[in-house]
């Protein structure tokens, strides 16, 4: 801040007779001594944090294989640590490098302020742990099992993730120490400024005060004037955070370039385009750049990717849900007359119909009762939803509302009619009154959960879970996926507008 400091000394100062006055220093300019000195601080600040993360990796992925291969042993009564890592150290090393190279991918060694979190370690994991397997299976080794992959894999999450768990503690206390905050003033229009400054709440970064464009009541922020006054702050803070997509771009690059002539860092909210432009596509064009929009469809490897995350996902919640699949099983038998599983004709990937497999809810005739249930419909749009349904069973009620009902889905899943995330599949009642722009959720398989289930369920109208739907199309990534699924648990222990 102190280049933002001169700045403002500059422009103060009566200039000598016969002398022109200095315009400001832009930032983006050469820096003078003082300043390039302090740059290279910041970048030895950068190898240090990235070796120390780099090497907490590499312990965390040592540790892991060691741990695995030692546990193998341990239950086979050959426990021996010294050559278990001895064992760990011929493996480790490309299992080292692949995870490097995808957690900087994933820019897991990026600043602290844009730094992912655990889901983005979980998936940056699954994926080495895929690339090591596939590199092995080619290279002709032989496997009486692959425990030493998803053990490895077991094992690096818990070390991986608590060394940087501790690795974040610590220098976030040695930070809070020294005074560290990053101080932001938000800029913007309605009600934008005030979401942005509930969600900074508990985060590095302090709202010293606000600037909207239109008149605002107070709402616990400063109020600091008008966006033309707003360089008095900047000695006060590090950076503008414009919090309203729709920000008029004249007064945006006004902002921009006036914020960078003072070294104050700008960060804007994405907008619905910046959402899109994340499968982009550059055409060339003779006189202008083109840019295509590309559909949001899972191909290449992307498919692959999602394709072998679900089947290693849905066979291992079955394994390890087998006991308790058979209880309910048996509960929905001993409880009503009918099928232990319902088949649900739905809808799939381009329309094409399969059976959807859930626990029996309903009473063997409900089918028969909908027509004359279609008045008490308690939801606009196409979906049907009733609070108290009389075809509900008792079992059935307590099924739905802990959603274990869907759980038969994981055979879909591994059957390749759905994967465990996505857009959730509606009945074919539903699936009849949807509008063609509706049907744009039906490009890639349907998903056992998805954004609908962690914002919300069936409180939300009908309008913003498809916009959940296109939302989640375009913005997929496997960190996506496990970020949501991670969301599930807790959704369904609320059993918010679980009905």
């Amino acid at each position: 801040m102190a280049n933002g400091g001169l700045v403002k000394e500059l422009q103060e100062l009566e200039p000598a007779p016969g002398v022109t006055s200095l315009p400001p220093r832009d930032v983006r300019a050469r820096r003078p001594f003082l300043l390039r000195a302090l740059i290279r601080l910041r970048t030895l600040r950068s190898i240090a944090r990235i070796a120390a993360l780099g090497v907490l990796d590499a312990a965390g992925i040592f540790l892991a294989i060691w741990t695995a291969l030692e546990l193998k042993a341990l239950l086979r009564g050959k426990s021996d640590l010294i050559l278990s890592y001895h064992q760990a150290q011929d493996v480790a090393p490309l299992a080292i490098l692949v995870t490097l190279l995808l957690f900087a991918r994933s820019d897991l060694y990026a600043d602290r302020a844009v730094r992912p979190g655990f889901t983005r370690v979980i998936a940056s994991l699954f994926q080495a742990t895929v690339v090591v397997m596939l590199f092995a299976i080619v290279q002709g080794e032989q496997f009486s099992s692959y425990y030493i992959f998803y053990g490895s894999l077991l094992f690096a999450l818990v070390y991986v993730s608590a060394l940087r768990w501790g690795f974040e503690k610590l220098t976030g206390a040695l930070l809070r120490m020294g005074g560290y905050h990053r101080r932001a003033i938000l800029v913007g229009t309605g009600a934008h400024i005030e979401a942005v400054a509930h969600a900074l709440k508990g985060s590095e970064i302090h709202a010293v005060g606000f600037v909207s464009l239109v008149p605002r009541p107070a709402n616990g922020i400063k109020d600091l004037g008008p966006l033309e006054e707003i360089e008095r702050y900047f000695e006060e803070i590090d950076e503008v955070l414009i919090t309203d997509p729709d920000f008029p771009q004249e007064r945006a690059l006004a902002l921009i370039d006036t914020c960078h002539r003072s070294g104050v860092r700008v960060r804007v909210a994405p907008s619905t385009m910046e959402i899109l432009m994340d499968r982009v596509e550059f055409v060339p064009g003779q006189t202008l750049p083109l840019f295509e929009l590309k559909p949001p469809v899972f191909d290449g490897v992307d498919f692959v990717l999602k394709r072998t995350f679900d089947v290693i996902g849905a066979t291992a919640l079955l394994l390890l849900l087998s006991p308790f699949l058979a209880v309910i099983a048996l509960a929905v038998k001993l409880t009503s007359r009918g099928p232990v599983i319902y088949r649900s004709l739905r809808p799939g990937m381009g329309g094409a119909t399969f059976a959807c497999f859930k626990f029996r809810t309903m009473y063997a005739n409900a089918d028969e009762m909908q027509e004359e249930l279609e008045r008490h419909n308690e939801k606009a749009g196409p979906i049907f939803k009733i609070r108290r349904d009389p075809r509900v069973t008792r079992v059935g009620r307590f099924l739905r509302r802990w959603s274990f009902d869907e759980l038969p889905q994981l055979l879909n899943v591994l059957r390749g009619e759905m994967s465990l995330v996505g857009p959730r599949p509606l009945p074919m009642r539903d699936y009849a009154r949807l509008e063609d722009w509706h049907r744009k959720r039906y490009l890639v398989l349907p998903g056992m959960t998805g954004l609908w289930q962690v914002s919300g369920r069936s409180e939300l109208d009908f309008d913003e879970l498809v916009r959940l739907d296109f939302l989640y199309l375009e913005r997929w990534s496997i960190f996506l996926d496990l970020s949501i699924l991670l969301k599930t648990i807790p959704a369904v222990i609320r059993a918010h507008g679980a009905w």
